[in-house]
């Protein structure tokens, strides 16, 4: 057992340093380990899991499509996922801070930062959009279920018989006249539809045509800035509590829309559509391309927030573990989401006498057209709309609290001053206005288009580089040693063993991290180990080693094979001295 002499050592920890503390204390940490899981879970199931997973499915071959989706989970979603969670974790800082072991790759934390601004911007909007819906649905008769408003046109068709609107009732059948018209008709526009354009949105011609501003979606904006706001005020004390809300309530309401949906007529043909496999479009690249972008945007990897949640985890947290609940949970939300989606579409498809893939949508057609259309057909409609809209609202939430965190730690985190983590409220509520005044312009007549031009292109192929840079930097640059060492504090420190000597504590030619800490000899995920075990070290321009590399290696032959009471698995190194 280890002397009190030694606790200067203990978890490698500087010699004759204090033994350091698993919180921290200034930055702070989540109040337990439960918050955080709900947190990042409700950071990475989001809208995409409901308005892209099912349609991408079913685009893409269907359950065929779960094969390619399945493997890059496996192979590059929870890889990644860990590596971020354990980076964070190590040191204690946010997607800026990190990048202290490697200056030169800090571009990748700023590359993190702007495709976090840019999804916090428009996520707000589709969060103030779906207050709006949820606002529209207090109300007897769905606004959006008939054709006899005043922004209506002659080629609106509604599943509906609009004189039955005086007295509030719904028709038994659907005329045959109407089925007709809907089957054949090529201007027929839904109700759905048309409120969406002309009245919600008043939806301009073109991209640069922003008309006014539509006061009702600034107001809503306001609204759902002021609750993010609320919810981080206090930082990660504040929003940990909250999660135990916004993180699991969309499962209830998924529940109850999922066992109303598989009761009703065409509910089965809709499932079929979304499962049926269609393993010939295995083959083709874009399957596959399209599984790896939706892992990364569900994930959430590279956006910075994984390395800002962990940051205020307890240094000894299990972070392999929470990785691999948080992913799983995380495509098995999506996965059942498909099924409540299609379930309601095979019945809207049965009603009308069409084909699924004629109601079949994603995005913002999805979630505010073909279901909410969908929504009228049930009886007690509002009720169904204000849980599907309510369900909305806590998807985007959980992700935006995660979003404006990442931004909000890592200007604190760069300017390190006792001021400015006593002042971190202030800079929540300016990051919180500047994200409300750059959303404004979506809420115009044009602002549609330019948050589909933004959901597109911010986080689709910029996330797949971010994170192969991240890789090369983490595992090659900062180098494996590192790691090892890095994961095996982390994880495994809490062992008890002998006191490591002081000729087993080298310092890393690397920068100390946010906690200061000199590592001990460990272990690394040994999974991603052995392919890049045997990579040679860059060699510089005029033919030998870097100075870095050098330190490091020798670092490495003075650490010796394994310290004291380190598992007997922990890897050795396995590169060769340098001469």
């Amino acid at each position: 057992m280890v002397g009190k002499g030694a606790k200067g050592m203990l978890n490698g920890a500087v010699p004759n340093e204090a033994t350091k503390r698993d919180q921290n204390l200034k930055r702070g940490n989540w109040g337990n380990q439960i918050e955080f899981v709900l947190t990042s879970v409700g950071y990475a199931v989001g809208l995409g899991n409901v308005w892209r997973f099912p349609y991408l499915c079913y685009r893409n071959g269907g359950g065929a499509f779960m094969f390619p989706y399945f493997i890059m989970l496996i192979f590059c979603g929870i890889p990644l996922f860990f590596m971020e969670l354990s980076f964070g974790q190590f040191a204690s800082q946010g997607c800026l801070g990190v990048w202290r072991i490697s200056p030169m790759f800090k571009g990748v934390g700023y590359g993190m930062m702007v495709v976090s601004t840019y999804i916090g911007i428009y996520y707000n909007v589709v969060i103030c959009i779906a207050f709006y819906y949820f606002f529209s649905s207090m109300t007897h008769v769905l606004p959006w279920a008939y054709c006899n408003n005043p922004w209506n046109t002659r080629d609106c068709a509604g599943v509906l018989d609009a004189s039955n609107l005086t007295n509030g009732s719904r028709p038994a059948t659907l005329p045959s006249n109407l089925s007709h018209l809907l089957n054949h008709s090529l201007q027929r526009t839904s109700p759905s539809e048309e409120y969406w354009r002309l009245y919600v949105l008043k939806l301009s011609d073109d991209i640069g045509n922003f008309g006014e501003v539509r006061l009702p979606l600034l107001g809503c904006l306001g609204v759902s800035w002021v609750v993010v706001f609320l919810c981080l005020i206090r930082g990660v004390k504040s929003s940990g509590k909250v999660v135990y809300f916004t993180a699991t309530f969309p499962y209830v309401v998924l529940t109850i829309l999922f066992v109303r949906g598989v009761t009703l007529e065409g509910a089965f043909t809709g499932i079929m559509y979304y499962l049926t496999p269609q393993w010939d479009k295995i083959l083709e690249a874009k399957v596959w391309g399209d599984a790896a972008s939706q892992i990364f945007y569900s994930l959430g990897c590279a956006w910075g927030g994984l390395i800002t949640m962990a940051s205020y985890n307890k240094f000894h947290n299990n972070c392999y573990r929470d990785s691999v609940i948080i992913s799983i949970t995380n495509c098995a939300t999506s996965v059942y989401a498909g099924f409540v989606i299609f379930s309601i579409l095979g019945f809207m498809a049965s009603h009308l006498g069409v084909d699924v893939s004629r109601v079949a949508d994603h995005g913002p057609g999805l979630a505010f057209v073909a279901y909410p259309e969908a929504l009228t057909l049930l009886p007690i409609s509002p009720l169904w709309s204000l849980l599907f809209f309510f369900m909305l609202i806590l998807l985007g939430l959980g992700t935006q609290f995660c979003l404006l965190e990442t931004l909000v730690t890592a200007i604190v985190d760069e300017v390190g001053n006792e001021w400015i983590l006593q002042k971190k409220t202030y800079v929540t509520l300016g990051v919180a206005v500047a994200g409300f005044l750059l959303g404004i312009p979506l809420t115009s007549q044009a602002g549609i288009y330019w948050l589909l031009l933004m959901d597109n292109y911010a986080a689709s192929f910029s996330l797949v580089v971010i994170s192969c840079i991240m890789c090369v930097a983490i595992m090659y640059i900062y180098d494996l040693l590192a790691l090892r060492l890095s994961r095996h504090h982390l994880l495994y420190s809490s062992f008890h063993c002998d006191p490591v000597p002081a000729d087993h504590l080298q310092p890393l030619p690397v920068p100390r991290l946010g906690r200061g800490h000199w590592l001990p000899h460990g272990s690394v995920l040994r999974p991603l180990y052995p392919p890049l075990r045997h990579v040679p070290a860059l060699p510089h321009r005029r033919g030998h080693p870097p100075a870095a590399f050098e330190k490091c290696h020798k670092a490495k032959q003075r650490l010796g094979p394994c310290p004291p009471g380190a598992p007997d698995w922990a890897l050795r190194p396995h590169h060769n001295p340098l001469s």
